[in-house]
């Protein structure tokens, strides 16, 4: 039996506007990711055969929201979690300076050490993330269909393709913001907790 199969796997994942660098613990394994559509696809892939026991990424103002949530649909536990917490349990276990950067390394550490409790999703908040998810990639088809007619449109059709790019613009802008709220509505998160386990903390 494979050493994937036989321990539990933490993932960490350090999330920004563009990029998403993962750590796995304790594969010793780190890699970084595109921050959207096509990036967390290939994210998923590369953690679905590792059977992860938990995904923990911060709050970062909405930036994970697509993480979390399409990592969430496809059955894997992710927990969001808030920075300030982090931050003190790599103080504590002396792994952080005051100035330094949380990475995807101290989030796995987090949660292996601390384990962030994660619920299910409830079926209507399931079926409203699929919903979404679901709108946001046709959306995201009709972008790049569209974009791609453009540039082989007739001068008198281009003004119309036009409208209609800037219109579904708007409808993914509104999707993503969506998004960043239903994370927030979800067990998921975990940012507003004041309280995790902190006896474990030290080991």
């Amino acid at each position: 039996m494979s050493t994937v199969e036989t321990e539990h796997v933490w993932v960490g994942i350090d999330v920004s506007k563009a990029r998403l660098d993962i750590a796995v613990r304790p594969l010793k394994r780190s890699w970084q990711e595109r921050n959207d559509a096509e990036g967390i696809a290939r994210l998923m892939q590369e953690l679905t055969p590792l059977h992860p026991t938990l995904i923990v990424m911060e709050a970062t103002g909405g930036y994970e929201a697509l993480a979390a949530l399409s990592l969430a649909e496809a059955h894997m536990q992710v927990a969001v979690v808030n920075p300030r917490q982090v931050r003190d349990f790599a103080r504590a276990q002396g792994r952080l300076a005051k100035s330094d950067r949380i990475d995807g390394e101290v989030l796995a550490d987090f949660g292996e050490k601390i384990r962030p409790e994660v619920r299910p999703l409830a079926d209507e908040q399931a079926q409203h993330l699929q919903a979404i998810l679901a709108r946001r990639r046709q959306v995201i088809e009709m972008l790049v269909a569209e974009k791609n007619r453009l540039g082989l449109a007739h001068t008198r059709v281009q003004p119309r393709i036009q409208e209609h790019v800037a219109w579904l613009e708007e409808e993914l802008a509104s999707l993503d913001t969506q998004l960043r709220e239903l994370v927030q509505q979800t067990p998921l998160w975990r940012a507003k907790d004041e309280v995790l386990r902190s006896a474990s903390v030290v080991s």
